[in-house]
């Protein structure tokens, strides 16, 4: 690609994880749920689990493009850092945002410091950018290797052969595993409630590292982004990588399963292969062959996708606090009274919660659609 020039297929492609990350957070039950559209409950994987690790491999692609050239332009590495920092600060701020959001000021809602939940979802995005960017600053691409491999194998090791007390080492279950003995010890009481066990995080301390893994390897396809040949032949090598990466991933897994709650390696890996095969195809239907009307509405969407993901997080919990009570019944939540009157006369169950969900994304589209067509671009 040239100097300054904009990768739409990156675009394209962190709007569909985005309207992926809302579909699959939004059914109109959680009760009535296509497999593919819930986590795997422990060990394996499912659509739902390739979404974050594809966002987080995003970020790294991104941070390759944002900050090569820069570099090799001569620019303070410091006050590059300084600005990671400072969105990495407004990003993890958004997060324990949405976590104490609405702060007890609804009847439905119980808000205490005591509780609120330190991890999340753009907590980690935060740390994994400001880790990722700050060994990119420093070191070539294959730098950026080691510290992967490092990674990856120094987080393997800690969870096979550091002993839990009361367990011993090498425990891969949800309870007896050291990333859930560090998570309930550090970040006793600021955990999520619905974790496979009480005091685990998914988006906890130690499977923090290999999360950071999978953000340096969307950087190294960064590198070959840039790479001064033709789109189809980088294309071609990013598919390359991406199959090389699903292999190594699966064969990882005969020794250390895949597993999206632990963050595991061989689910670093493995996911990774999958953002990649995904953003080569992205890349050879729009930036390669000029195919590029279908992305549109992808674009839209990933043109603003953290806003996209912040509203929806505070439209997805007024819809469940928001509530009255039915003179004939028990309350009624302001999601269910939607659900019920709107889709479920449409629909079996199942397929009723999946048009509630779609629906939910369609919204959040036109919102997206109307500040692109305004141009107002939220930069953190």
């Amino acid at each position: 690609m040239k100097p300054g020039e904009r990768l739409v297929s990156l675009d394209a492609f962190r709007g569909a994880t985005i309207a992926a990350m809302l579909l699959v957070n939004n059914p109109g039950s959680w009760s009535d749920i296509y497999p593919p559209l819930e986590h795997a409950p422990w060990h394996g994987w499912t659509f739902t689990d390739m979404i974050f690790p594809a966002f987080l491999w995003i970020v790294g692609v991104a941070m390759t493009l944002a900050f090569a050239r820069r570099v090799e332009g001569g620019a303070d590495r410091g006050a590059l850092f300084r600005h990671v920092t400072m969105r990495a600060a407004i990003i993890f701020a958004l997060g324990l945002f949405l976590a104490a959001f609405p702060f007890g000021l609804l009847p439905a809602h119980h808000f205490s410091l005591a509780t609120v939940r330190i991890p999340g979802v753009l907590q980690r995005i935060a740390v994994c950018y400001l880790a990722a960017s700050a060994i990119f600053l420093r070191t070539s691409w294959r730098g950026q290797l080691g510290w992967v491999l490092g990674l990856l194998a120094g987080y393997w090791a800690l969870l096979k052969m550091v002993p839990v007390p009361g367990y011993g080492p090498g425990i891969l279950e949800p309870t007896g595993n050291l990333a859930w003995w560090i998570d309930s010890h550090v970040l006793a009481g600021h955990t999520w409630s619905g974790a496979p066990a009480p005091g685990f995080d998914p988006e906890g301390i130690l499977s923090t590292l290999p999360a950071i893994a999978s953000t340096l390897l969307g950087a190294l396809a960064g590198h070959l982004l840039r790479r001064p040949e033709a789109g189809s032949a980088k294309a071609a090598r990013l598919g390359t990588l991406g199959l090389g990466l699903l292999l190594v991933g699966f064969v990882l897994s005969r020794w250390l399963p895949i597993n999206k709650n632990l963050w595991t390696s061989s689910y670093a890996v493995f996911m990774a292969g999958w953002a990649t095969v995904f953003c080569a195809g992205f890349y050879w239907l729009i930036d390669v062959r000029g195919w590029r009307r279908w992305a549109v509405p992808l674009e839209i969407y990933g043109l603003n996708a953290i806003v996209m993901f912040v509203l929806a997080g505070l439209v997805g919990r007024l819809l469940v606090l928001i509530k009255w009570s039915d003179a004939h019944g028990p309350a009624v939540t302001l999601k269910g009274w939607i659900y019920q009157g709107l889709f479920v006369p449409l629909a079996s169950p199942v397929n009723a919660s999946l048009l509630f969900a779609l629906a939910f994304v369609i919204a959040h589209f036109v919102i997206a659609w109307a500040m692109w067509r305004r141009k107002w671009f939220v930069k953190i």
